[in-house]
């Protein structure tokens, strides 16, 4: 079977857990036609770079699909007809990406460097080109 990578956009309004169970809606539809979720990834609530539907926040959620092209066809038709998906988009790929995503990746890197921050006062002063 082909594969895809899809992407969905959620509002900003509804909840992770009213997420995660839309998702599960739309991971059944997809296996009641055959196919299979091979990797589901929440990316969180993030800003988006213009507004859509007034909303200017969005809930990020990717799917690694092995699906006939009948099974993604109903679940792109399903998120149409929903009303708390903003945007999707379905790239069909030659392979899937096995581990997390980049974008899961970037975050997981974004709070691992983020350290004890130092206050105002706490300057180094070889920093500012004064030698003690």
């Amino acid at each position: 079977m082909p594969l895809y990578e899809n992407v969905f956009i959620a509002r900003q309004d509804i909840s992770t857990a009213q997420v995660e169970a839309l998702a599960d809606t739309l991971a059944n539809l997809v296996a009641e036609q055959g196919g299979k979720v091979e990797k589901r990834e929440y990316w969180g609530l993030r800003n988006l770079a213009y507004r859509i539907k007034k909303n200017r926040k969005g809930h990020y959620m990717l799917f690694n699909l092995d699906a006939p092209p009948a099974a993604v066809s109903e679940l792109e038709r399903n998120m149409r007809i929903n009303e708390d998906v903003l945007r999707y988009l379905t790239v069909r790929v030659e392979e899937l990406e096995a581990g997390p995503s980049a974008v899961l990746q970037n975050k997981n890197r974004d709070e691992r460097d983020r350290g004890p921050r130092r206050s105002y006062g706490d300057r180094d002063p070889r920093d500012e080109g004064i030698e003690p």
